[in-house]
């Protein structure tokens, strides 16, 4: 016979992190066992602590809005794995929509591909930042308050240790105030807006309201950049980058910002540090590549080529580029490979057509 349970894990993208934090300390000053990765967890222990979690909870949270599904259609995504491990697990699934959310939506719908569809089946509800003790209230009362047959997943002692850390952490941390909340809203207004002067309207105001708002001028970055105004996107990359130093994104959208502006040099010492802070980013080496290549140094764009393929090997635009480089070295059989290997993984552009045929004729190839 099934008994009410008061165990939740809460499943979340960081740009949602006072979400999260108010859901939180609303149901742990209720009585529920709670857990969310409020603190950064080293890699190596990531994977053990959050899906020891998931197993061990009865109830599944899961916070959507337009932002959370930005890389949702990796398959290596964590909040993708969370959410499919809780499907798995058949836990008691309860989505929270936040501004902007509507299943309907193609473009949020196009997202939740494969396993990530019977999402929709479950229960959910809108949480507005005006009526948020309202939204708590209906969460504990009506979708929690649920009886269930749980299986227990009894946790290891490590995961037990980490896990109290992060409990201490997130009931320490001062509640996010309306106006961050309404900062937020905002914030997925501006993500969801297609129009880009809407765009920098929206992200304008999340900042105003919340001045910290890293995630914001990021975004509001892109917009500019969008816009063609290089100028105030590098203002706001800067400032992005004032907030949180090892922004490795931000690195490279200065750098992308720089190099249209004719700055190759900070470009690419724009795109090294974004390398540095994340060696495994395919974008930041082929960027540093096209930098490299216009300032005439052929080997060292080759080599980053060589990286960008290495991390994503159907990467078809960094085939397209090393053989460029490789064309203006006057290596043409390696420049006709790449151009075929271009088409090989999946590239369109009919130009590139028009490089293989002259590559080839150049290297005597029929």
């Amino acid at each position: 016979m099934g008994q009410v349970e008061k165990s939740v894990f809460i499943s979340y993208r960081r740009t949602n992190l006072p979400w999260a934090l108010n859901i939180y300390q609303n149901l742990t000053a209720h009585g529920y066992d709670v857990f969310f990765d409020y603190e950064s967890i080293n890699s190596g222990d990531f994977e053990q602590i959050i899906l020891e979690n998931i197993r061990s909870r009865a109830h599944f949270l899961v916070i959507l809005t337009p932002s959370m599904l930005e890389r949702i259609d990796e398959p290596n995504d964590w909040v993708r794995r969370e959410i499919e491990t809780a499907l798995d697990e058949k836990r008691n699934i309860v989505s929270l929509f936040f501004e902007g959310f509507d299943f309907s939506d193609p473009s949020i719908a196009g997202k939740l591909t494969g396993k990530l569809e019977l999402l929709k089946k479950y229960a959910g509800f809108d949480v507005p930042a005006s009526y948020f003790g309202e939204a708590m209230d209906r969460l504990r009362n009506r979708y929690l308050n649920v009886s269930l047959d749980v299986v227990k997943h009894p946790v290891s002692s490590t995961v037990q240790k980490a896990t109290h850390k992060q409990q201490v952490a997130a009931s320490k941390a001062p509640p996010a105030k309306e106006k961050e909340l309404t900062a937020q809203e905002w914030f997925e207004k501006g993500y969801k807006a297609k129009d880009l002067d809407e765009k920098i309207n929206y992200y304008t105001e999340a900042i105003r309201l919340k001045p910290n708002y890293v995630e914001a001028y990021y975004n509001r970055g892109l917009a500019y950049y969008d816009n063609n105004n290089f100028e105030d996107a590098i203002e706001d990359y800067n400032e992005a980058l004032r907030l949180k130093l090892d922004y490795a994104s931000a690195y490279t959208g200065r750098g992308v910002a720089r190099f249209k502006q004719g700055d190759l040099d900070g470009a690419i010492k724009d795109y090294n540090e974004a390398i540095h802070l994340k060696p495994g980013d395919a974008i930041a080496y082929f960027n540093c590549g096209i930098a490299r290549k216009d300032k005439g140094d052929l080997d060292g764009a080759i080599k980053d080529y060589n990286e960008a393929t290495r991390l994503k090997p159907d990467y078809s635009n960094a085939y397209w580029g090393r053989g460029n480089a490789y064309l203006e070295k006057g290596d043409y059989f390696s420049a006709a490979a790449d151009y075929q290997k271009y088409f090989d993984v999946g590239g369109t552009d009919e130009r590139v057509r028009e490089y293989l045929i002259d590559a080839k004729k150049k290297a005597g190839i029929k």
